[in-house]
């Protein structure tokens, strides 16, 4: 077993499903919250379970230099290095190696490139990125891509695509010739103290003769007939889910949407769908709309940290003096922990007096947002009314 995927219910485009993992069932559409170096930032992982997190992203460029993919494969692979019973997606290092830009050289073998750590000179190549990622032992991992900066001319953007897809082939043909040797087999008697609302006492890894999932990446720019051309040669290859990579680049966002709406037509319907990197609660609500499945984004927690909060009646910047002496939760509609419990004066304070649990809480409601956003957008697909929600959505007020 790799994964399966079932839709459930259907209205218009968008749908909701199941995808089942090795590490456990996942209802989509979903929201993966970012997990950069095995942790999102100031969250413990007993609250990410009792927030109902069914699966978080790692980044296989940070993990791979630090600490080492060795060290996480030995000490039981992601699930087992950071306790997380769940599912884990890792991304394959394409659009971090992209983002270095002075600090990278690309050509047919792979990309050339430096450690933003310290400096070091490191290769990744599609061989050796699908290495790395089946020893972090995620149960879903990518395809290594070029991620086509914008603007770009279409000789560039098709030769980008091109490799892509070049990598996209030797990706897969390394993954089936490697993919029995997931850590899970290496460790099915690890186990390690799992106490929370959701789980308790000890857990252990039984994956049985379970194996992970590739996915391929759609890339092609902003130019819809290369789109076009890379979904249907990427779906040639022959992945079990699909990914659209290559946006929120700096791009208009109009133009994002557009990208996605046109590439989603050219994705197989019984297959997962997976829009990578986007966006604010409003973006990931339209684009399940649209008949993604599975969203990521570092927003919630990035936002957090740098006291941008988001609500029901609109993004509420807690630093702002108005709210020295606001005895009223952040958001009376919300039901997280810290809706319940804390004002706005005070968590105006902490941000103002750079506490550390001013992080940690902002981080909490945000996550808590995004989740219960594609709870009601999953609630509103099944009852048929996913368009009465984005209006309401898209009615909030700007900050």
């Amino acid at each position: 077993m790799s994964i399966e995927f079932h839709v459930e219910a259907r209205s218009g485009a968008a749908r909701t499903g199941r995808l089942i993992t090795p590490h456990g069932e996942i209802e989509t559409p979903v929201f993966m919250p970012v997990g950069t170096v095995a942790s999102v930032k100031g969250v413990p992982q007993d609250i990410l379970e009792e927030l109902g997190v069914q699966i978080l992203l790692g980044n296989t460029y940070h993990l791979y230099l630090r600490p080492g993919v060795e060290t996480v494969r030995q000490l039981g692979g992601l699930h087992g290095f950071m306790a997380w019973p769940r599912a884990i997606l890792t991304d394959s290092g394409g659009f971090q190696v992209f983002s270095l830009n002075e600090l990278r050289k690309v050509n047919e073998e792979g990309v050339t490139f430096r450690s933003h750590l310290d400096g070091s000179s490191h290769f990744f190549s599609p061989e050796s990125a699908i290495a790395a990622q089946i020893g972090l032992g995620a149960d879903i991992i990518m395809a290594f891509d070029e991620c086509t900066e914008y603007p770009a001319d279409r000789a560039r953007t098709r030769a980008s695509m091109e490799l892509t897809l070049r990598w996209a082939e030797r990706s897969k043909k390394y993954f089936d010739e490697h993919k029995h040797e997931v850590p899970w087999r290496e460790v099915s008697s690890f186990q390690f103290p799992v106490s929370s609302a959701a789980n308790t006492g000890n857990w252990k890894l039984e994956t049985g003769n379970s194996t992970q999932t590739l996915f391929g990446i759609v890339q092609g720019g902003m130019d819809l007939a290369l789109r076009k051309e890379s979904a249907e040669r990427t779906i040639e290859i022959g992945f079990p889910g699909y990914a659209i990579g290559g946006l929120s680049v700096g791009e208009p966002r109009e133009r994002t949407r557009e990208v996605v709406e046109a590439t989603l037509q050219h994705l197989p319907a019984d297959k997962p769908r997976y829009l990578m990197g986007v966006g604010t609660p409003e973006e990931i609500a339209e684009y399940a709309s649209l008949g993604v499945d599975m969203m990521d984004c570092v927003l919630p927690t990035r936002a957090a940290r740098h006291g941008l909060l988001f609500t029901s009646e609109g993004k509420v910047s807690i630093k702002q003096a108005r709210y020295t002496r606001d005895t009223g939760p952040l958001d009376p509609n919300c039901g997280c922990r810290v809706c319940r419990r804390y004002s706005r004066a005070y968590l105006r304070h902490l941000y103002a007096s750079n506490e550390v649990l001013a992080q940690v809480l902002n981080t909490l409601h945000n996550l808590s947002f995004y989740l219960d956003t594609m709870r009601r957008v999953r609630h509103s697909i099944r009852l048929g009314e996913e368009s009465g929600f984005l209006s309401s959505v898209r009615s909030r007020p700007e900050p």
